[in-house]
């Protein structure tokens, strides 16, 4: 389904009946990426799955698609269901997306879910690897997606799942470049959420991955250490929705009841 927002199309999908879920995607990703999950999901909850912008079929605005524009974007589609509130699902930037909503709007979550995510900010070198990354875009992005997402996977799942791997990375080279880049420098400059979101109210679960390439698993812990988010680790890399299909699903589906 679609809606217009700012001169674009935002495009989103619908399944189930309940309590909403919403779920984001993250970068290079799309709402095809929850489809072995929503039907679990959809058993007792309604589930809203958004390609967030510059990525599926939701349209680009401008080349900095920071995550308080992004989130804003979630909200329309939100407004446009009459959602008060929900639970926030998000992978990776999705995540992003979800704390700069919760920043927003905090009365409006049910509880908050962050899959191989983080509240805190690009350090220096990443944000490095970011900018040369989004020139390196404009003429060889073929390369660089497929040598950067395949990376996301643990050694061990790169063989195992290579054929959900060739689907994904399918869906990851039909982003536009203009979307890639977009993405890449509002992630780039976001902001450390750190106290947000252990000072939120609602249920809160935190999945990582133990085999992640980008995400510091020990230092991410110890910053929730005294707080009252569930932390749940897997034994993969940064893709558990795929890597680590079954476990992720069962810890989301006790998580929402």
């Amino acid at each position: 389904m679609i809606i217009e927002h700012k001169g674009i199309q935002v495009y989103y999908t619908e399944q189930g009946y309940g309590e909403p879920i919403i779920l984001l995607h993250g970068f290079l990703e799309n709402s095809t990426m929850w489809k072995e999950i929503t039907p679990n999901l959809s058993k007792t909850h309604r589930v809203i799955s958004i390609d967030l912008l510059g990525h599926g079929k939701t349209g680009c605005l401008g080349y900095i698609h920071s995550m308080e524009l992004m989130a804003e974007t979630v909200e329309a589609v939100l407004d446009y269901l009459n959602i008060k509130k929900s639970i926030f699902i998000g992978h990776s930037m999705g995540g992003y997306v979800a704390l700069a909503f919760a920043e927003k709007k905090p009365q409006a979550l049910n509880g908050i879910c962050l899959i191989n995510s983080t509240f805190l900010p690009d350090d220096k070198e990443r944000q490095a690897l970011r900018t040369r990354a989004s020139n390196m875009a404009k003429t060889n992005f073929k390369s660089l997606v497929s040598m950067s997402f395949t990376n996301l996977f643990s050694p061990e799942s790169k063989t195992r799942y290579q054929n959900q791997l060739k689907l994904a990375l399918n869906e990851a080279l039909k982003t536009p470049v203009q979307g890639y880049i977009a993405a890449s420098e509002g992630m780039k400059i976001r902001k450390d959420r750190t106290d947000l979101f252990k000072s939120l109210s609602c249920n809160k679960l935190f999945v990582l991955g133990q085999k992640d390439p980008i995400m510091n698993v020990v230092l991410l812990k110890e910053l929730l250490e005294d707080s009252d988010v569930e932390i749940v680790e897997l034994s993969e890399g940064h893709m558990s929705y795929i890597e680590n299909l079954t476990e992720l699903t069962y810890k989301l589906v006790r998580f929402i009841e």
